[in-house]
């Protein structure tokens, strides 16, 4: 007979049998509406700041462009959760996870976003210059053109967490290495400076809402040497961490809950188990143990193929150069 200590009632456990790990309940539905909500939001904050509805429009667009290219290739690779996410007032991301990550398919990723977008630029301001006359929802098709060039180009710029900055670490720096960790530093006050310098030049105090990328940054770098504490304190339990979360046992996930409790402070409140009972913030302590989990980087690029990809890089940098588009038009 089933006793009230062993049963499971709204998937909290009340005694000292382990439960199933935490399994969050987002559906793929949950996460368009999400991202519908987060298009919504986008849309109604530009609208305050952009000077007419058809430019901010046309930059909708654009990102949105640049983030279906991300969004297809990591759906053609076979991510798991993907969802494209809006950022009011700064851009869109997209998100998704897989165990094995391949150099190779992170490269066609991170470049399938902003090659697209520079090629629908260069092509845009082509066609302008023979027929000047057509426009796009009220924009000029050189002015459309020069948007999408610029947007994209600009995430090719190899600082974190911009696409380029994603391309050099992931490619060409070893992620886990002091190198690694240094660039990201240098790439959040590296943005720092632009956004002191933007607002320099404007003396526009909404420059300020860039400081989100650094600032975030810089906070996530000081929480991942937490989390490095938090690894070495796992490994040194004996615990497997080197698979993915649904392969995870149930008695590896409880353990690791109770060494995240014990080494994070954002988890002190909370108390260890047995009793194994689901804490009101056990979707962020699922996630902590999810983040723990180490990833399989596959090394498939050959030097040959690291040459390749670094000169498609400098070409689509390079293009509006090669164009004859001078830096006093993009002024414009």
């Amino acid at each position: 007979m089933e006793t009230k200590e062993d049963s499971l009632e709204n998937g909290i456990s009340l005694g000292n049998t382990i439960p199933p790990k935490f399994i969050p309940t987002e559906t793929k539905n949950n996460r368009w509406i999400k991202s519908l909500l987060s298009l919504i939001l986008f849309l109604t904050a530009g609208y305050f700041f952009f000077p007419d509805y058809n430019s901010l429009i046309l930059i909708t667009i654009v990102i949105m462009f640049h983030e279906m290219g991300h969004f297809l290739a990591m759906k053609y690779f076979k991510y798991n959760d993907v969802g494209i996410f809006f950022i009011p007032l700064l851009g869109a991301y997209v998100s998704g996870g897989k165990r094995e990550v391949s150099q190779l398919q992170s490269a066609i990723i991170l470049l399938a976003g902003p090659i697209p977008g520079a090629i629908v630029g260069i092509v845009l301001l082509l066609v302008h210059k023979s027929h000047p006359d057509i426009h796009f929802m009220g924009v000029s098709l050189d002015k459309a053109g020069l948007i999408f060039l610029l947007l994209n180009l600009l995430n090719l710029i190899p600082i974190y967490p911009l696409d380029g900055g994603q391309l050099l670490n992931r490619v060409y720096l070893d992620e886990e290495s002091i190198g690694s960790k240094i660039f990201v530093i240098i790439s959040a006050l590296l943005m720092c400076f632009f956004v002191w310098f933007m607002y320099n030049r404007s003396h526009n105090p909404t420059t300020f809402i860039l400081l989100f990328f650094p600032l975030s940054m810089l906070i996530r770098r000081m929480g991942d040497g937490k989390l490095d504490i938090l690894e070495k304190k796992i490994e040194e339990a004996g615990i497997n961490i080197n698979v993915d979360y649904k392969d995870l046992p149930d008695k590896d996930y409880w353990a690791i809950r109770n060494i995240a409790i014990q080494t994070l402070p954002q988890f002190k409140t909370i108390s260890l188990a047995p009793p194994y009972e689901y804490a009101d913030k056990e979707d962020k302590l699922m996630e902590t143990v999810r983040s723990i989990l180490h990833r399989n980087l596959i090394q498939d690029l050959s030097i040959a193929a690291k040459i390749l990809i670094l000169l498609i890089w400098l070409l689509a940098l390079a293009s509006p150069f090669l164009l004859n588009i001078s830096v006093s038009y993009f002024s414009r």
